[in-house]
């Protein structure tokens, strides 16, 4: 048996380059696969996957109020996820001069409703609570239109 014995020289400075080159080749493959590598959660429907998501169907939609035999209508408009406008559509000068809370009242809900975009734990003042009641209804009622999946 005749075994040669063999001698390597290596020098450190080549290990530590090869321990940080594979080092930082493996952290871009679980990169590459993190950020490119196939989800099965996601849908493959972009519409269904919208449609689960979306807490609304974009659009405006309308609730009328009637007071006396005065009508007018609040509107609602929403995009997908957020309340973005309510005001309040033919108002008529003599319902406006009648029910000198009902716009005040709208404001205060709509900037209220909009920060929060929700219709839960809202305040009211004591002088308008009424009216703040009856507009919320009408408002509620056209969200429950804008819903997705209604």
């Amino acid at each position: 048996m005749s075994s040669k014995t063999k001698i390597i020289v290596l020098h450190m400075k080549e290990v530590v380059y090869t321990a940080v080159f594979l080092i930082l080749a493996i952290f871009l493959m679980v990169l590459l696969f993190v950020l490119f590598g196939s989800d099965k959660s996601k849908s493959a429907d972009p519409v269904q996957a919208r449609s689960e998501t979306a807490a609304y169907v974009p659009g405006v939609y309308t609730s009328s109020v009637a007071l006396g035999n005065q009508t007018f209508d609040v509107q609602v408009t929403v995009d997908e996820n957020h309340i973005n406008s309510i005001a309040l559509n033919n108002l008529s000068e003599t319902t406006a001069a009648m029910y000198p809370l009902m716009e005040p009242s709208l404001d205060s809900l709509a900037d209220q409703i909009c920060s929060t975009q929700s219709t839960e734990n809202l305040t009211f003042s004591d002088d308008s609570k009424y009216t703040s009641q009856l507009l919320l209804t009408a408002i509620t009622k056209a969200l429950n239109q804008a819903k997705a999946g209604s």
